[in-house]
């Protein structure tokens, strides 16, 4: 009798990828797919599902081995300023050389893409008309961004753009990175629609396909689930996973706020690779509350090794809330301080106006008093807020810098007390999460 193995590895050897796709995009073309537009996303998770099944119905179709880079590893820096040609030199990545002339004579060329877990990276060229000098503009100065990068599409790829930079060293051409959403290994065609504002203001869209070879996505050196969570004030921070692939570093997790919304402020998580803090990059939040709950994205550099002795995340600082149990009295000369648990609040005034009276207070950036209960006792009487200016600088002139606001109140008696359930604030937790290093 044949083993479960053997039967597979049968499937392996006698199924190709061309062959696999053209099931999977027969299958799928027979399903319904009468969806309004706003279920979409819904849809794509359909699809996958689908896919998956239909995996298990034909057999297993073994994904080739993903190739692993060379010896060296490029920052995030390196990446987007090095030529593609100097990446295909180390082993990143696919050439593609796909260009598409435009109708005043500018080229567009897809030189090569780096496919990995966390995106797909293209590297692209934009050289003007012969004779002509790349600006970017039209020649009124009006428009600053003519050309764009709409986005990436294939068979079950329908890529998000992640953004990209570049730029023109010596006004003959345009070289930029564009990053994607990752593709589908499945994908073997991918499609880039780049964009042109023209002097009319009407946008033009001119598609470029290319043959994709997912055999050439590059390995990741860490996929880890990490499942932590970390108690805040007023919530929860969870940390979900982390992939390290050869042109980013990815964390993924969710807030568990106690109203339920998203919190005042995002997390801020460093990352420490055998003890070396690593570049953050960026941080975004995600529509798709698969949890039920505001998702966020942390992007850090490239590790900067392969060896990974400790991998640990550090929840340095977020969002705070200080509760203020006793009124604080209004009858001390203005510019003095008032300690609330670990946070100090600056009364600076008091001051009479034709409408009440003007309270200035100041406190590190981001302290924001609870305008909802936020009042003075004045005359016997609770008298609430009626208006709160922006927050403006307060220089210390000591190398310190602190932000007031100017908070109003209409009552023609002075201020004896202010009252407020609390305040908000940018709370230091420092709070250390391990990231288990075994392997994907």
């Amino acid at each position: 009798m044949r083993t479960i193995e053997e039967r597979l590895q049968e499937h392996q050897q006698t199924m190709t990828p061309s062959e696999l796709e053209g099931r999977l995009r027969k299958a799928l073309e027979q399903a319904p797919v009468r969806r309004p537009r706003s279920r979409i996303r819904r849809a794509r998770t359909w699809v996958a599902a689908s896919a998956a099944a239909l995996l298990l119905t034909v057999g297993v179709y073994q994904y080739p081995a993903l190739a692993y880079y060379g010896g060296k590893l490029f920052s995030q820096t390196e990446l987007n300023t090095m030529a593609f040609s100097e990446l295909a030199d180390h082993g990143y990545g696919q050439s593609v050389n796909k260009s598409k002339t435009l109708g005043d004579g500018t080229v567009i060329t897809i030189n090569g893409v780096i496919a990995d877990d966390n995106a797909l990276t293209m590297y692209y060229s934009i050289d003007p008309a012969s004779g002509s000098i790349y600006t970017g503009d039209f020649p009124d100065g009006n428009y600053s961004l003519r050309y764009g990068v709409d986005k990436l599409e294939g068979f079950m790829t329908d890529s998000d753009p992640l953004g990209g930079s570049g730029g023109s060293k010596d006004s003959s051409r345009f070289e930029g990175v564009y990053k994607f959403e990752p593709a589908s290994p499945f994908s073997r065609t991918l499609t880039v629609t780049f964009s042109e504002l023209l002097e009319n203001g009407k946008v033009a869209h001119y598609p470029v396909s290319f043959k994709y070879d997912p055999n050439l996505a590059m390995k990741s050196l860490l996929v880890a689930d990490i499942d932590q969570a970390v108690p805040v004030d007023q919530g929860t921070v969870y940390y979900d996973t982390i992939t390290a692939s050869p042109t980013s570093t990815i964390v993924k997790g969710h807030y568990k706020m106690d109203n339920g919304e998203n919190p005042r402020f995002s997390a801020v998580t460093k990352l420490y690779v055998n003890g070396i803090e690593m570049n953050f990059r960026s941080m975004r939040g995600t529509n798709s509350s698969k949890k039920g709950a505001p998702e966020f994205i942390i992007e850090y550099d490239v590790l900067p090794t392969d060896k990974l002795q400790s991998v640990e995340l550090v929840l340095d600082n977020f969002s705070g809330y200080q509760n203020v149990e006793e009124p604080i009295s209004m009858a001390s000369p203005s510019d003095h301080s008032v300690t609330v648990g670990l946070e100090k609040l600056w009364i600076r005034s008091v001051t009479r106006t034709a409408d009440g009276y003007d309270i200035v207070i100041a406190g590190r950036q981001f302290t924001m008093l609870d305008k909802d209960t936020l009042a003075v006792q004045a005359g016997g009487a609770a008298v609430p807020v009626t208006s709160i200016s922006d927050s403006r600088p307060w220089d210390l002139k000591n190398g310190n810098i602190l932000w007031e606001r100017t908070y109003s109140f209409q009552t023609t008696e002075k201020p004896e007390f202010l009252e407020m359930d609390g305040f908000h604030y940018i709370k230091f937790y420092r709070q250390t999460v391990p990231v288990p290093v075994g392997g994907k």
